[in-house]
């Protein structure tokens, strides 16, 4: 897209500017290679820098109510100082590598409904920096995650929305300020013990965490809270597992869990409607079977439902929308917020 009225804030004649992707689609991990074409204006400039940044929406807690904010994430330089000149047209090429921990935006070649994606390009010339619209991005997901959201979709969930959360998930190593969650609503063989479902990844070179929380259907007796499983799973197993059946016993591992807790107390809810202390655990799967890595204890956070309407979303090989999720029944405080990331600008 061309960003003469963006330039135009330097003055009548100021240069135009057009980003040109060579191919939108990506995946994290991966580079996403482009060029910025630059057309002088009626006068030489001066320009002192061009980047291009990935830009996306988050959700931030308000100190009265939730607000979204689009925040650059990831940028790279495109060109140091340099002289245009009037009329000239130049190409410059650039390649941004996408975070391991970007999140998914779309599947199947459909959007993940509540995710934005883009690239921004700035230019500053005599030190006054101006940034252009985005450029849409579409972020596809990795092998074992798209299998993990394809078996989701075999068990029968139903995709509700995807959001992302400004801060940090306890004990995982991040290096963006935000994490994704993909919600959705249970299958029909699950959902006499759980409502819904909220699945994220967090990726790195050699695996992915999936961390798995799901709000806990309330009975007569009991109240209804969350709880939260953690798996590691590396790249190499995502062709070599079966994954229906891999999360579906973790599904099922979890409401066993949940039902041995509720007999525990006699049909009766622990104060708050939280399981006790050290209840649960941590899982890893190496396509092999199941293994404890420990974990930590705290108190759970409340999460908003931020989900919206049912749809085809996920349609293609996951069989129209997807989603699972399950496992060991956590008493953690799996996400905290930092608040030293500042957003950009709000929505």
């Amino acid at each position: 897209m061309v960003f003469k009225k963006m330039l135009g804030a330097f003055g009548v004649g100021a240069p135009g500017v057009d980003t040109v992707l060579s191919n939108p689609n990506t995946r994290p991990g991966l580079t996403l290679p482009g060029q910025v074409n630059l057309t002088g204006g009626s006068h030489d400039v001066e320009i002192d820098h061009i980047t291009v940044g990935l830009v996306t929406r988050i959700e931030v807690d308000g100190a009265e109510e939730d607000y979204d904010a689009y925040v650059e994430f990831h940028s790279a330089s495109v060109s140091g100082g340099l002289h245009l000149r009037e009329g000239q047209q130049l190409s410059l090429p650039f390649q941004i590598a996408m975070p391991w921990e970007t999140p998914v935006t779309d599947l199947y070649g459909q959007r993940l409904h509540g995710m934005t994606m883009g690239l921004r390009t700035e230019v500053s010339i005599r030190g006054t920096a101006d940034k252009g619209d985005l450029d849409p991005v579409h972020v596809y997901p990795l092998p074992v995650q798209e299998r993990i959201l394809e078996a989701f979709g075999t068990l029968g969930f139903q995709f509700k929305g995807a959001d992302l959360e400004r801060g940090h998930i306890h004990g995982l190593h991040q290096s963006l300020p935000f994490y994704q969650e993909i919600e959705f609503y249970a299958a029909p063989q699950y959902n006499h013990g759980v409502n819904a479902v909220e699945l994220t990844f967090v990726t790195d070179p050699h695996g992915v965490h999936v961390i798995l929380e799901f709000d806990k259907r309330a009975g007569l007796f009991t109240g209804g809270h969350d709880s939260y499983g953690r798996y590691r799973i590396d790249h190499t197993d995502a062709d070599r597992t079966d994954w229906t059946r891999v999360i579906d016993g973790w599904l099922r591992e979890a409401l066993d869990q949940h039902h041995a807790y509720r007999g525990s107390l006699g049909g009766h809810a622990a104060p708050g409607g939280y399981p006790p202390s050290g209840y649960g655990h941590d899982h890893g799967y190496g396509g092999h079977g199941y293994g404890h890595h420990g974990g930590g204890h705290g108190h759970h956070e409340e999460h908003h439902d931020r989900g919206s309407g049912m749809g085809g979303v996920l349609a293609g090989a996951a069989g129209g929308a997807a989603l699972g999720f399950g496992a060991g029944m956590v008493a953690d405080e799996v996400f905290d917020f930092g608040g030293d990331e500042e957003e950009e600008a709000e929505e």
